[in-house]
């Protein structure tokens, strides 16, 4: 292991400004790179929008604008607004269509008894989880009328999954029998391994969203399946274009998915100087998102 770095001095928003100066980068101005740096962290705005117009530890590239990089942080802002109401659809769909089947088939508290899903141990965490966040929402009138007013205090599962994170309601769903599985995803018209997998990927592009974090020139960990369709024509699963074809046929039926499209395209022509094929966007990207 080498040498470990030391943390760099905290800077001034005159010094922050004088430093990117230094590092080759265009400031025409410097009010205006004040004003922006005073409400943008130097750490959320530099650093993570800087990627491609520098080497690592080097000089920007010539010519190089400040206002290049607050165009696309502001491109990234939009986007990730617009894309995360397409997220809570996709949530709240998804809460009911589980929650009715699961009711349905095995009773409103059949999410308690591990023999309902595959693996007992995955089942134990998932009771560990429900019961943490039904405490963080104690407060919520449904909450507390099912805990006061109902034998046992426990929340049936069309209730329950209104508390889950879309990070246990995926894991709920992972753990689900093949043939539950199945039944679930065969109301939006999809495989079961792939839902199991669009889910697990959307999730984690919803917390990127929830902490405003960075979905531009982003390679994703969290990978979906993608149809051969679209891996045929070279797209790949660890951008932001293959997350929302999935999401697409998740809202096939949606009448306000193009809506949603062509807010997409609005962005793209407003912020010229945006790149979108870092997001894994393809030249044809629009006729491949819509619904015809």
């Amino acid at each position: 292991m080498g040498e470990l770095k030391r943390h760099q001095p905290s800077m001034s928003i005159d010094e922050q400004v004088e430093n990117l100066k230094t590092l080759g980068l265009v400031i025409s101005d410097e009010d205006y790179a004040r004003h922006i740096l005073n409400d943008i962290s130097y750490f959320r705005l530099i650093k993570a929008y800087s990627l491609g117009f520098k080497a690592k530890n080097g000089d920007y590239d010539e010519g190089v604008t400040f206002e290049q990089i607050v165009e696309l942080y502001l491109f990234n802002a939009n986007f990730r607004q617009i894309t995360f109401a397409e997220i809570e659809k996709i949530e709240v769909n998804v809460r009911c269509r589980i929650a009715n089947y699961f009711a349905e088939t095995y009773g409103v508290l059949g999410y308690m008894n591990s023999e309902n899903f595959v693996d007992e141990e995955y089942h134990r965490s998932f009771l560990e989880d429900i019961k943490e966040e039904v405490g963080r929402n104690s407060k919520a009138p449904f909450v507390k009328n099912f805990r006061t007013n109902y034998e046992g205090g426990d929340l049936p599962i069309y209730a329950l999954v209104e508390v889950f994170s879309f990070g246990t309601l995926s894991k709920f769903y992972k753990n689900m029998k093949n043939t539950d599985k199945k039944a679930v995803a065969k109301s939006f018209g999809i495989g079961y391994t792939y839902l199991e997998s669009w889910l697990e990927s959307i999730s984690y592009v919803r917390n990127i969203c929830a902490h405003y974090g960075r979905l531009y020139n982003a390679k994703l960990s969290k990978t979906p399946i993608l149809y051969k369709e679209y891996s045929q024509q070279g797209i790949g699963n660890n951008r932001m274009f293959g997350v929302l074809l999935c999401m697409r046929h998740i809202l096939l039926h949606d009448k306000h998915w193009n809506l949603y499209v062509d807010q997409i395209e609005a962005l793209i022509e407003k912020y010229e100087k945006v790149d979108v094929r870092t997001m894994g966007f393809t030249d044809n990207w629009k006729e491949l998102l819509e619904i015809g």
